[in-house]
């Protein structure tokens, strides 16, 4: 069983604080949205639980079972979607998927790309050029290169941002499809998108 322990965490910037005394322990199944106003520091909390960005006090530590997961350990079972993160535009759907799949040291077949294309609502679309892609279509995208691999520890960061509402549902339905063996975190202001996490973590 996989967990995330999260011990007094903390993070300024220069003399302004982003937030400060977060604490909460995750495990396998668990799921918790981060929520507060505008500028409150969601997704500062995400970056800082990734170790993209460095706390200024507390502990973040995963683990499987009694074993502390090191950095490379636990990226490997970590994947992540925002609306900041970006894709290659200059390459076609499909490229990027095979792309980010050789980066991690994997291979892909054609079959398993088209069903994952099929699965975030873009079959038939995999050879066009993500430049040519909508807001949304790319959001779905993302969602496609965040299941190549079997997430231990799911985040996301305004999980339905630019998807409408047959793109919500998708998400929606695989936060259900994965809720039972993975530890999710969400960072949302969205009721329906908070909703979804059993447990809640509400920055000031």
């Amino acid at each position: 069983m996989y967990k995330l322990d999260v011990d007094n965490l903390g993070k300024r910037f220069g003399e302004r604080k982003v937030f400060s005394k977060i604490s909460f322990e995750l495990k396998t199944g668990d799921s918790i949205a981060v929520v507060g106003s505008n500028g409150s520091g969601k997704s500062t909390l995400l970056k800082v639980l990734l170790s993209l960005l460095v706390p200024s006090r507390g502990t973040v530590t995963y683990s499987n079972g009694e074993e502390k997961l090191d950095d490379n350990h636990y990226r490997i079972t970590t994947s992540f979607v925002s609306p900041y993160l970006n894709l290659y535009d200059h390459l076609t759907a499909e490229e990027n998927l095979k792309f980010f799949t050789t980066v991690a040291g994997n291979t892909i077949t054609g079959k398993e790309i088209n069903n994952l294309l099929a699965k975030v609502g873009l079959e038939g679309r995999g050879v066009d050029y993500v430049l040519g892609y909508s807001s949304g279509m790319k959001q779905r995208l993302k969602y496609a290169v965040a299941l190549l691999k079997k997430p231990e520890f799911l985040f996301l960061d305004e999980p339905t941002s630019n998807l409408d509402e047959a793109g919500k549902k998708i998400v929606f339905d695989l936060v259900e499809e994965y809720r039972k063996d993975t530890i999710i975190i969400i960072a949302t202001n969205e009721k329906e998108e908070y909703e979804l996490a059993e447990k809640l973590c509400r920055l000031t």
